[in-house]
């Protein structure tokens, strides 16, 4: 809520009238917490890593700047989902998300089996180099949503009929087959649609070598975006936010709504973990949890 929705709530409901400056003050006795939660210690495995941004805008010396909020969502060994941590940002690239991982590592984390993303700038190199066993695998829906922008609207039925078959090939190598012809129907028409894929390709097949339950929940950052529409849902009454704190606040509250949702584990995760120790032997641990 804005401070004059507070502020008018509380006139009507409790006759008691209350200064923005006092709001802020009661509200800003959330940071401290906020900034504990960002510190706390952290599980030393983890067989998933998303990682998504959730753009908004803030007020900053006089002017309203884009902000992006960068969430990493984590599943642990026994499948239940945890926020890892927030980050805002103004910029990406290597040195961003190696300070990201590097905090990750300071609280705990030693390794991650595989970490998905939309292929933001830096962060296949940032994994490199500080969880190197760790497999990244680009989200696929990003990357079909990014081809589209460079394709006409007669077209695109057609290029996600092909890109789809792609996606859901029985294997890597079938998946390679199905993206030569997309080159030889659409490469000269849509060059940079067919490009993308191409350059992106090693990021974008990492899954293909998993059975299919693993594929479900690695393929894409879903997870990690349906967080962050909940988050848009609570800040859709904002056209700016009054400062940074004002925006961490926001998410944070939302984020605690959301994880006293996640008391399960992900569906079918005792078949999914198994699938997970053949491919990453001994990595999760397993044997030490029973």
């Amino acid at each position: 809520m804005s401070y004059s929705d507070i502020r008018a709530n509380l006139e009507e409901i409790c006759q008691v009238e209350i200064s923005a400056g006092a709001i802020s003050q009661i509200t800003d006795r959330l940071l401290p917490e906020l900034q504990e939660w960002r510190q706390r210690p952290l599980a030393s495995r983890y067989a998933v890593l998303y990682l998504d941004a959730v753009h908004f805008k803030v007020r900053e010396d006089g002017r309203v700047v884009p902000k992006a909020v960068y969430s990493l969502l984590g599943i642990d060994r026994t499948g239940r989902k945890d926020i890892l941590g927030l980050y805002l940002s103004d910029s990406e690239g290597a040195s961003h998300w190696a300070a990201v991982l590097s905090d990750l590592r300071e609280r705990g984390v030693d390794d991650v089996l595989i970490a998905c993303a939309d292929g933001p700038k830096g962060f296949p190199e940032a994994v490199a180099a500080l969880f190197p066993k760790t497999e990244v695998q680009l989200c696929a829906i990003h990357q079909i949503r990014h081809s589209l922008r460079y394709v006409s609207s007669k077209d695109q039925k057609a290029f996600v009929a092909d890109l789809k078959r792609i996606c859901r090939a029985p294997s890597k190598a079938t998946a390679e087959e199905n993206l030569l012809r997309l080159e030889e129907s659409w490469g000269k028409k849509y060059p940079v649609a067919v490009r993308s894929r191409v350059n992106n390709w090693d990021g974008l097949s990492t899954y293909f070598k998993y059975d299919s339950l693993v594929r479900t929940i690695v393929y894409t950052t879903n997870a990690v975006e349906g967080m962050h529409r909940m988050i848009r849902k609570y800040a859709k009454s904002k056209g700016a936010f009054t400062s940074e704190n004002a925006l961490l606040r926001l998410v944070f509250c939302a984020y605690k709504k959301l994880l006293s949702k996640w008391t399960q584990p992900v569906q079918n995760w005792a078949q999914i973990v198994s699938r997970l120790d053949i491919h990453f032997p001994g990595r999760l641990g397993l044997d030490e949890s029973r």
